[in-house]
């Protein structure tokens, strides 16, 4: 499929330093600092290509269940980053026993007191699966960080802890794969604005994404300090730009299949055999059922 060539321009990172300053003073971050205009694509073409990775998907989803492999993907960013929409589009085609979504609650009084990835343990996958994690263990990294939810003692220990663990998940045969999804602010606030007036999207909004809009610095540098600490070669951190949804979808899902090198298991549709006759069968009264009320 061939499309327009665009220019390359450099662009500044969406996020700040390790420390958050520049010059030793807080510097705000904008959009047009990192993009001049959000990449547009034709919906024509982005439907195409879509319906085309997705069958991709299914043919590796086979080649996961045949090899037994376990796979698990973190998907990470700031609200509205659209982390929800490339799962959709991902989950959309495959097989829910297979492929399936992780996206954890607060955790509860015991788990506030167990060790803190025991939680997140019971939903690894096991042979033949593959484990979707709508944010992860890294709230502790991020919104338990900035939000003060834990103590400098246990922030330390996860930055520790954390590389260990997922070497250990590695080494116990998980292909572990993280993306982080980044936009800029004025998109951000855009999508805000967005779902406050549309009946539809406004349950995504919580208390915590409102509170999050005046924490952008913080957010930056709690990401920063995360990346210096996680992102290992054993278990690198993927950026995927989502300032446009589409491409955002499209680039991760291309990159999530390159991730799993897969052949195509696909079987041959089946034939559907003839349908017997029912030669004793009456059907009971219609009006001996329940139906609903046909508006349309």
């Amino acid at each position: 499929m061939k499309t327009k060539k665009r220019k390359k321009k450099k662009h500044k990172h969406d996020e700040l330093s390790s420390n958050g300053h520049s010059n030793g003073e807080p510097v705000e971050v904008h959009s047009g600092d990192i993009r001049a205009k959000r990449h547009k694509i034709d919906n024509d073409v982005y439907e195409e290509e879509l319906a085309r990775l997705q069958i991709e998907l299914v043919k590796m989803q086979e080649w996961v269940k045949h090899e037994g492999l376990k796979v698990v993907v973190i998907f990470e960013g700031r609200d509205a980053a659209g982390k929800g929409g490339v799962i959709k589009r991902i989950t959309e085609s495959m097989n829910p026993r297979i492929c399936r979504v992780v996206a954890l609650g607060r955790p509860t009084e015991r788990e506030r007191t167990s060790w803190y990835f025991q939680r997140y343990v019971e939903h690894l996958p096991s042979a033949g699966e593959i484990a979707l994690l709508d944010r992860s263990w890294y709230n502790r990294a991020g919104v338990e960080r900035v939000m003060g939810f834990c103590t400098d003692v246990e922030y330390q220990e996860f930055m520790r802890s954390c590389p260990e663990f997922e070497h250990m998940l590695i080494r116990s045969g998980i292909n572990l794969i993280k993306y982080w999804f980044s936009v800029s602010d004025e998109e951000q606030e855009r999508r805000f604005q967005k779902r406050m007036n549309d009946p539809t999207r406004s349950w995504k909004l919580s208390p915590m994404d409102m509170e999050s809009r005046s924490k952008w610095v913080e957010y930056s540098m709690a990401k920063d300090a995360m990346f210096k600490y996680t992102d290992t070669k054993q278990a690198p951190w993927y950026v995927v730009k989502a300032d446009s949804k589409k491409c955002a979808r499209l680039n991760c899902i291309s990159h999530f299949l390159k991730l799993i090198p897969y052949q195509d298991l696909t079987p041959t549709p089946p034939e559907l055999p003839p349908r017997p006759r029912a030669a004793n069968y009456i059907r009971p009264p219609l009006e001996n059922q329940t139906f609903v009320p046909e508006l349309w």
